[in-house]
């Protein structure tokens, strides 16, 4: 046990080491996820399917609500946290995916972030990657050339309905 766990904080140490977040935004960013998810768990429950991801502190909310007002909620309950500073709310109305939906999509973005490795353009862990109903999100902070590239790339990949661009820019 004691191994594994060396190496899994081995991996995160070298993941934190070549990112452009300091290892502090990275924890928080961690941190935010985590708490964000716990909370609209325990308020909401089994009433939406809602994935969290959190960058540089800003926070990008996916998946679906019953209604709109539970949508507002959602992000409100994000906002409430801890050095969030901003909040894109991209949950639709509708009823919750499918198994197979959610699986389709974990392959889609799979599909995505090797095609960034093969073309090796930037760093991999430059860019996070989230598909949700077939729409890609990407998240990072990037080069505006980085940020055209990872958006040709993604928006040419099999089954990619969309490219939603949610970047800090470095230039």
């Amino acid at each position: 046990m004691i191994l594994t766990g060396v190496g899994v904080g081995a991996g995160a140490g070298a993941l934190m080491v070549e990112d452009r977040r300091s290892s502090g935004m990275y924890i928080d960013d961690e941190g935010i996820e985590l708490k964000t998810s716990r909370r609209i768990g325990e308020r909401l429950g089994d009433r939406v399917h809602v994935n969290v991801t959190s960058f540089n502190r800003n926070v990008l909310l996916t998946g679906e609500a019953p209604d709109e007002f539970t949508k507002k909620e959602i992000e409100k309950l994000a906002m409430s946290i801890e050095n969030v500073q901003n909040i894109s709310n991209e949950i639709t109305i509708a009823p919750k995916s499918s198994l197979s939906s959610r699986s389709n999509d974990a392959l889609i973005t799979s599909k995505v972030k090797a095609r960034f490795i093969n073309n090796k353009v930037f760093q991999m862990n430059h860019i996070k990657v989230v598909t949700e109903n077939g729409v890609v999100y990407l998240l990072g902070l990037v080069t505006r050339k980085e940020g055209d590239t990872a958006t040709r790339i993604a928006s040419t990949t099999e089954s990619v309905l969309k490219v939603v661009k949610v970047f800090e820019y470095l230039d």
